[in-house]
């Protein structure tokens, strides 16, 4: 596989802080709405609905239970990630072998990376620009959540680890400018199985960040919204970026190996 997994684990790990900004307010509305049952110990504002469930239940499970389910609600959140690298990689190589889109590679290519710079941009506060893809998903995300309000409620709360796996399945497809950043990446392997891998490496970055969120909730939030967190992430991500540009525009010209080594995207 062209695709060098370890920049898509890095980029995965330092765009993770995009997590705690976009998907705070979001899981607090869906915890406050489909619970039932509140609790004075859970807090309106988890940052992922586990967090909130799972304070409802603390005095009855154990350290160990909170954990599974922390996992299993990010298990279905990776295997959600894993599925849609899968189509993209799978519908770029049929398309290549039935329209010849291998002409077209290098303005994917080109674009892939563009859309790196412009999460790390994100990531420092220096430029909003992705918002507006991201709010045009989120018009989609609200119309699919009222056709799938009725199972919504039977996952909230969540007491078992059926329930965090199934939503985090769901959230997994809950419109993010990172992931479509990676997926572009997912697309250019060419091929279902690398797409899956991708996607599959990009999951791993993120699950330090949201197992936190997920378990000890507040304190990560508070700690990954200090600017300086958000521009080292940021840098991390944007550098990336501008590399794999700097070898696009090379063009048959020779690069050092550890720009290829760096860059997400094959070429």
């Amino acid at each position: 596989m062209a695709v060098q997994l370890l920049p898509v684990l890095l980029v995965g790990l330092a765009g993770s802080i995009h997590c705690v900004g976009m998907c705070g307010g979001i899981v607090g509305a869906l915890s406050a709405s489909a619970s039932s049952k509140p609790s004075s110990s859970a807090s309106p504002r988890a940052a992922i609905p586990i967090a909130a469930a799972g304070g409802a239940a603390a005095s009855a499970h154990s350290s160990t239970a909170a954990l599974t389910r922390v996992l299993a609600y990010n298990t279905g959140r990776i295997a959600s990630y894993m599925l849609a690298g899968a189509m993209a990689g799978g519908l770029a190589g049929g398309a290549q072998s039935l329209a010849g889109l291998a002409g077209m590679q290098l303005g994917f290519y080109w674009l892939a990376n563009l859309m790196l710079v412009a999460l790390g941009l994100h990531l420092m506060n220096a430029w909003r620009g992705l918002a507006w893809l991201e709010q045009g998903g989120r018009v989609l995300w609200q119309r699919l959540q009222r056709a799938i309000a009725p199972l919504m409620k039977t996952l909230l709360p969540i007491e078992k680890p059926q329930q965090a796996l199934a939503l985090g399945a769901l959230w997994g497809w809950l419109p993010c400018g990172m992931v479509y950043s990676v997926l572009l990446t997912a697309m250019l392997s060419g091929d279902a199985f690398d797409g899956a891998i991708v996607m599959l490496a990009f999951g791993l970055g993120t699950l330090p960040m949201l197992v936190g969120l997920g378990l000890v909730g507040m304190r990560v939030q508070r700690a990954m919204r200090r600017p300086l967190v958000r521009i080292a992430c940021g840098v991390a991500v944007l550098g990336f970026g501008l590399l794999g540009l700097l070898r696009a525009g090379s063009g048959d010209g020779i690069v050092p190996e550890w720009i290829s080594i760096l860059c997400l995207t094959p070429h």
